[in-house]
């Protein structure tokens, strides 16, 4: 069965067990406590707490999606048989509509009924310290087959839930299927949403309790295919087809899991820097660079859009290749200044790698790879640990700059140090609500907003729409919200029940659950002649004249029908 094929079948599988079929969301995730998307329940996280309800947003109390995910943990890892960055999750998610024996249910006939498979084993919850048995579960398989096999495993194993944290937690049941070599791979894990834990690790029995199940494409591929690496499906045999027969086996799959890393992130919008999602992408794009001057590689992101377009629709090869050479001649420069100062290095350490690192912007991978024997001693702890010391240096000199200040305002979308910041934040925030209606005015009224976050360097405003901005129409936005700045009309509050703001018209983020009281923040003399209205917390500039110029500095797509403008403010 292809890849695509599998695709189709789980979604309509579950689609007509009612569950409500979602996109997946973006690699860069609404959340701010992670740097990229990694499973396919963080889009849903608020319907699992309670914020947001499913029914309202989707028709349904259960979903379905097939979610782009990137995991930075295992990049060390690619080039073995297992380990990838991008891979897709396919998932069925419950919020109170049916718990352990349908999910089980439902999980056993897709693999047995639609995949045709023969389940090896599936793994339950043994109970351990203050947690029972999942004894439930055991019996609900057994009912289901009477020869399947059920092994018993503690907390390490199958039991989901937050490390010394917070949150929803809950037993699992996982499933193992054979490869061709006759091993075991773990393919679908099921988490039962059942406790809460609190701060002392004491756990509580939910209210509501959910259903959160993950199964990787590329493992369900490689068991269905009859193959026994997930780098022997289609998935990535068009990729291998177009690398030279006698490449290492290692850097082959390197270059076959960092091109599809690579075109996701860009065509998500991630671009090369220097701190966080960014230097994820620098560090997979250096890496085979690096290879591929030793070998003449070139990296064919051409088959990625072609295997993919058709699923993902906002992979654009153009932009994918344009972000990629500019980062190559940026890199080109500094990697041949870097690499003869590896070589005059006769023995690699932390301490003249990181050196390497901040002069000449090689990453640790790269100085491992290249360092060869000389490198050998040198450990990812090693180097993180001098990267850490570092930071902490750089932080001491920032604290003592600011007078040791912590953070005086944190909401998730605004944060600040101190007075200077929380003024800049101010206008920036302010400026936001100014766009958004602006964008609205320019290109009419299914433009809302998907997300903001807002540093003390600019604002990141995320808003509905399908295609790119003319460079006439951004000067038109850029314009009109210039133009109530010069105005320094007044930026006032009413509060009122949140269905009278409904009324006034005011715009509001529909994935946020507000409170039955709210405030409208609108710009103007009255509620109703104001340029802009919304619902917000604040805060806010008291006139407009105080943001300043308003200034568009980028424009791009985040995802399918998903545009980004970061914007700044100058005095």
């Amino acid at each position: 069965m292809s890849s695509q094929e599998i695709r189709e079948k789980f979604l309509a599988f579950f689609k007509s067990k009612g569950h409500a079929v979602v996109p997946s969301s973006s690699l860069i995730p609404d959340d701010p406590s992670v740097l990229l998307t990694t499973a396919g329940m963080q889009q849903f996280k608020k319907y699992f707490t309670g914020e947001l309800d499913a029914e309202h947003d989707f028709g349904a109390q259960s979903t379905t999606s097939i979610q782009k995910s990137f995991r930075t943990s295992d990049i060390d890892e690619v080039g073995d048989e297992s380990h990838l960055t991008f891979f897709e999750m396919l998932g069925n998610f419950s919020f109170g509509g049916y718990f352990k024996k349908e999910a089980i249910q439902y999980a056993h006939e897709f693999i047995t009924d639609v995949m045709r498979l023969k389940i090896d084993y599936v793994s339950v919850f043994a109970g351990e310290d203050n947690v029972p048995a999942d004894m439930e579960s055991e019996k609900i398989w057994k009912s289901l087959d009477s020869n399947i096999v059920v092994k018993k495993m503690g907390r390490a194993d199958n039991f989901w839930g937050p490390t010394g944290s917070e949150g929803p937690c809950g037993p699992t049941t996982e499933i193992y299927v054979k490869n061709s070599a006759g091993k075991s791979v773990e393919i679908w894990n099921v988490v039962f949403n059942q406790y809460y834990q609190d701060a002392s690790g004491k756990l509580t029995d939910l209210k509501t309790p959910g259903i959160d199940t993950g199964m990787g494409l590329e493992r369900l591929a490689m068991v269905s295919q009859n193959v026994s690496t997930i780098f022997e499906t289609d998935l990535f045999q068009s990729i291998f087809n177009s690398l030279p027969h006698d490449i290492d086996e290692r850097i082959g799959r390197i270059f076959a899991d960092h091109i599809r890393g690579i075109s996701f992130l860009i065509s998500d919008g991630v671009r090369p820097s220097n701190k966080e999602a960014g230097y994820v992408l620098r560090r997979l794009m250096r890496r085979l660079m690096v290879y591929g001057l030793g070998g003449g590689l070139e990296p064919r992101f051409d088959i990625v859009v072609k295997e993919y377009q058709s699923t993902y629709r906002n992979l654009v090869l153009n932009t994918i290749h344009d972000v990629y050479q500019e980062e190559r001649e940026k890199f080109s420069k500094t990697l041949a200044v870097g690499l003869k100062e590896l070589e005059k290095i006769s023995s690699v350490n932390a301490a003249n790698a990181f050196k390497i690192y901040e002069t000449f912007g090689l990453p640790y991978e790269i100085i491992k790879e290249v360092g060869g024997v000389k490198a050998s001693e040198l450990t990812r702890e090693a180097f993180d640990e001098e990267f850490k010391r570092h930071q902490e240096i750089s932080r001491a000199g920032q604290e003592k700059k600011f007078g040791g200040h912590g953070l005086i305002l944190n909401t998730g979308e605004l944060k600040a140090k101190d007075e200077d910041e929380l003024k800049k934040v101010t206008r920036l925030h302010t400026a936001t609500h100014l766009l958004q209606a602006a964008l609205r005015k320019v290109l009419g009224s299914e433009v809302s907003q998907k997300g903001s976050d807002i540093t003390v360097e600019r604002a990141r405003f995320d808003f509905s729409f399908p295609r790119k901005l003319t460079p006439e129409e951004v000067k038109n936005v850029e314009s009109l919200v210039n133009g109530v700045i010069q105005e320094d009309v007044p930026m006032q509050y009413k509060e009122m029940s949140k269905e009278e703001a409904e009324k006034t018209g005011a715009l509001y983020f529909f994935k946020e659950k507000y409170p039955e009281k709210v405030k409208v923040y609108f710009a103007g003399k009255s509620l109703e002649t104001a340029f802009s209205k919304e619902f917000c917390g604040g805060p806010h500039v008291t006139h407009t004249g105080e943001i300043g110029t308003f200034k568009i500095a980028k424009e791009e797509a985040v995802g399918s029908g998903v545009r980004r403008i970061r914007g700044i403010v100058m005095p």
